[in-house]
């Protein structure tokens, strides 16, 4: 696969493509900005893929890491981790079959971002949130098992500043749900067409009734409107006192098939409303892995600026240490 697609050059939007809510710029301006705080060139990234245990969810789960080209030989040295959430009818593996592995070590290759692990849990069908009926809780297992099996078992950073979200699609959804639920440890949410509709359909149409049998496996059958509202991002951004300092951004497609464009614009309206801090990109393209691909630059470079300015800090000489990981995890 070449990269010629990979990352676009940005051109001036219209207010409805692009947006920048208090973070200093629009996008291209962003972009622009990366050779302040960029990378020397890097090797590719390595895959490694693995299972593990899960007592809450009865089972064992599948995931996938892409580590730095540098993991094995660096000794000591600590990684900030980007945990990246797959769609509907994916898996761990599917960012990196799908193009998502190319576009970040062409960043690397190309000092627009330095090194850090990219975590890829399997979720399959969960939204993850946790089941209305309480026999698949899956938020619980990736706040309570699976991040601190990353940290335990990989090189990590384990603190907020260094900890952030991205994914596409369900894994959108999954990223704003879980960031705006537990911003104390993640610094940075980014959602590329991310699933948001503010009402369900009902009754659904024709052509998306799998899909209801899908969304009753998390949000009961039939589905429950309170159960969807009461998850949704749409909902979570009306609180904005339970994520303070979070970093977001997330970018919509102008022909998204599923409608999934007009939830994003609701939810830069009601972050904006809220005076939140946020970046909102509306661009060409519809509800499939070109979009994802073309885009992947932008959260991946947006996650790795504030990793830097994270580890700027932590390594200030005023600084008393390094941030210390968050009580909420256990073991910490």
């Amino acid at each position: 696969m070449g990269f010629s697609h990979l990352a676009p050059e940005m051109k001036s939007l219209t207010r409805r493509q692009a947006r920048a809510r208090g973070l200093g710029c629009a996008l291209p301006l962003l972009l622009a900005l990366v050779p302040a705080w960029a990378a020397a060139p890097h090797g590719p990234t390595v895959m490694h893929c693995g299972s593990v245990p899960s007592a809450i969810l009865g089972r064992s789960v599948g995931y996938c890491v892409a580590l730095p080209a540098d993991y094995t030989t660096s000794g000591h040295r600590r990684y900030p981790v980007l945990y990246y959430l797959h769609g509907l009818f994916e898996n761990d593996r599917s960012w990196q079959e799908n193009g998502g592995k190319a576009v970040l070590d062409h960043l690397l290759a190309k000092g627009e971002v330095g090194d850090f692990i990219v975590a890829l849990p399997d979720a399959g069908e969960s939204f993850y949130v946790n089941s209305l009926s309480g026999k698949v809780r899956y938020e619980d297992f990736f706040i309570r098992e699976f991040i601190p099996f990353i940290d335990r078992t990989y090189r990590t950073i384990p603190s907020r500043g260094e900890r952030a979200l991205d994914g596409d699609s369900m894994g959108g959804y999954g990223s704003l749900h879980l960031g705006l639920s537990h911003a104390n440890l993640f610094s940075v949410t980014c959602a590329l067409i991310p699933a948001l509709i503010a009402r369900l359909p009902n009754p659904f149409p024709e052509q998306f009734v799998h899909y209801e049998y899908v969304l009753e496996k998390s949000f009961g059958s039939p589905i429950s409107e309170t159960y969807w509202v009461a998850n949704s991002p749409l909902t979570l951004a009306k609180h904005p006192d339970n994520f303070k300092g979070l970093k977001i951004y997330f970018a919509a497609a102008e022909s998204d098939r599923f409608g999934f464009e007009k939830g994003a614009e609701q939810l830069d309206e009601i972050l904006t409303a809220e005076h939140v801090p946020h970046v909102f990109t509306m661009r060409p393209g519809g509800h499939d892995w070109d979009f994802v691909d073309a885009n992947m630059k932008g959260t991946l470079v947006f996650a790795w600026k504030y990793f830097k300015r994270a580890e700027a800090k932590d390594h200030a000489p005023h600084a008393a240490g390094p941030s210390r990981p968050n009580a909420e995890l256990p073991g910490h």
